[in-house]
């Protein structure tokens, strides 16, 4: 097991990181203009990981949107700005998110903290400390720390899950050539659309 640290957010360096993901979005959505970060909070300056995440709060509410990567060699102020427009975009989802939408939407960025390369994942990972990464055979995929704490999974079902999102078996995780990685993250979110942010 190794690990390396990253970035340590206050919670006023989270509700800007929110508020940079938002205004991006919203740069993307309503210009297709990519935001820029402008003058960053000193933490922003820092190279790591992050994910963006959009949620529609129509209906029953569904995933719009997710993007964004655990390893990164860009400045963190970037990386939001570049995940929250993926997000959005249509290769994330399916459909770009629209402007009608915007007004219905949260959301939420997670902050890399701690890379874990682990060979025993059911034992090191802490669910709701842990995201999951899996690559193997040339597919990838990865899901939020908050996602199995918020569906009720155990540590193996949110492995199978992570697998099956990645394209891959669900048992895939346990198999020797695929490389299963686990990161912390910091999470911040938007409690209702466009409103005030909540450390998760």
């Amino acid at each position: 097991m190794s690990q390396r640290q990253g970035v340590d957010l206050s919670f006023e360096d989270g509700a800007r990181a929110v508020e940079l993901a938002r205004e991006s979005v919203e740069s993307y959505v309503e210009h297709g203009q990519r935001e820029q970060p402008g003058s960053m909070r000193e933490a922003f300056y820092e190279r790591t990981g992050a994910f963006v995440r959009l949620e529609s709060t129509r209906g029953r509410g569904s995933l719009r949107g997710c993007a964004g990567g655990y390893r990164s060699g860009e400045q963190l102020g970037h990386v939001i700005v570049d995940a929250a427009i993926e997000a959005a975009s249509g290769d994330s989802c399916g459909s770009e998110v629209s402007p009608s939408e915007l007004p219905n939407l949260t959301v939420s960025v997670c902050a890399v903290r701690n890379v874990v390369l682990t060979d025993d994942p059911l034992a090191d990972l802490d669910l709701g400390t842990h995201g999951v990464a899996v690559d193997g055979g040339g597919k990838s995929g990865w899901l939020y720390p908050t996602v199995p704490v918020e569906n009720g999974w155990s540590a193996r079902e949110y492995l199978d899950r992570t697998c099956r999102k990645a394209g891959l078996p669900p048992s895939a995780w346990q198999d020797d050539d695929v490389v299963v990685t686990l990161f912390e993250g910091q999470v911040f979110r938007e409690r209702e659309p466009d409103g005030s942010v909540e450390q998760v």
